[in-house]
């Protein structure tokens, strides 16, 4: 398992199995966001045995089910929630890390004064471009 930080806190990581938890555990994570759906992929067949596992070790589980580039003001707003409410340090996943990276990015352009530079600048570390969501970024700071 490999992650990604995308602030102090909060780490990102692509696919985890329920066997990953343990290692997840082990480096210390006190919680866990997923957002893959139920179903998916092979690798997420469903949560349940997820949360299971998770209760297990001790972690914190919230799941945020989003499909790829369709998730909305709700799912932005669940996501800032749990980064607000959660422990730290998070890790947060999907298949690819994509949509958590992207999930962020909007929850903290929803729930702080961000500057925009840094957000791209921390996705690119952690292996993604927000690009395609800057005009969506941008706008978030109009709406406020």
């Amino acid at each position: 398992m490999q992650t990604q930080p995308l602030e102090m806190g909060i780490e990102i990581t692509s696919s985890l199995s329920v066997e990953d938890l343990e290692d997840v555990k082990a480096k210390g994570f006190k919680a866990v966001i997923c957002n893959c759906k139920a179903g998916e992929s092979d690798a997420f067949p469903n949560e349940a045995v997820y949360r299971h596992k998770a209760d297990a070790l001790g972690l914190q589980w919230v799941h945020i089910p989003v499909a790829p580039g369709e998730y909305g003001p709700a799912d932005v707003a669940a996501f800032a929630e749990a980064m607000q409410g959660l422990p730290r340090p998070i890790l947060a996943f999907c298949r690819s890390g994509k949509r958590a990276t992207h999930l962020w990015a909007y929850a903290k352009r929803h729930t702080e004064q961000c500057d925009l530079a840094e957000l791209f600048s921390a996705a690119k570390a952690a292996g993604f471009d927000l690009e395609e969501h800057r005009q969506g970024l941008e706008n978030v700071i109009s709406q406020k």
